[in-house]
């Protein structure tokens, strides 16, 4: 083998373990992370397509209650755990905060374990533990 074709070739086998690697993404954080997104931007098309159908009402009723306020979502960031394939428990880091004129309301999103279910093939927010 050539010097030129060995280059060619370690180039190109590091290029796919570059692809693999950024193809291993996480998919129920990912959803997790989307639905509270969509909650802060008080979407609820979006909201009710990233809920599974046990927590859709849930998760409108939430939204409902915070269409009076301002809301920004802090520093997001979500991981899984305990993935079986069709659920996994999200937890995330950042926060929620609520304003209504001078008042500001925090909700730590870090206490608690998400619920992510994949019933049909997309992962969804199913609750929390």
């Amino acid at each position: 083998m050539s010097k030129t074709t060995k280059i060619i070739f370690i180039i190109t086998m590091l290029t796919a373990l570059l692809l693999s690697a950024c193809a291993k993404a996480d998919l129920p954080a990912a959803a997790i992370e989307a639905y509270w997104k969509a909650l802060a931007a008080k979407d609820n098309a979006a909201l009710s397509s990233l809920s599974c159908a046990e927590y859709e009402a849930t998760a409108v009723s939430t939204m409902d209650s915070f269409l009076s306020v301002d809301l920004v979502l802090s520093d997001l960031s979500c991981s899984s755990t305990n993935n079986t394939g069709d659920m996994a428990d999200v937890t995330c880091q950042g926060s929620l905060t609520a304003s209504y004129g001078a008042e500001k309301f925090d909700f730590d999103l870090s206490n608690k374990i998400f619920i992510a279910s994949n019933p049909a093939g997309d992962w969804l927010m199913c609750g929390e533990k």
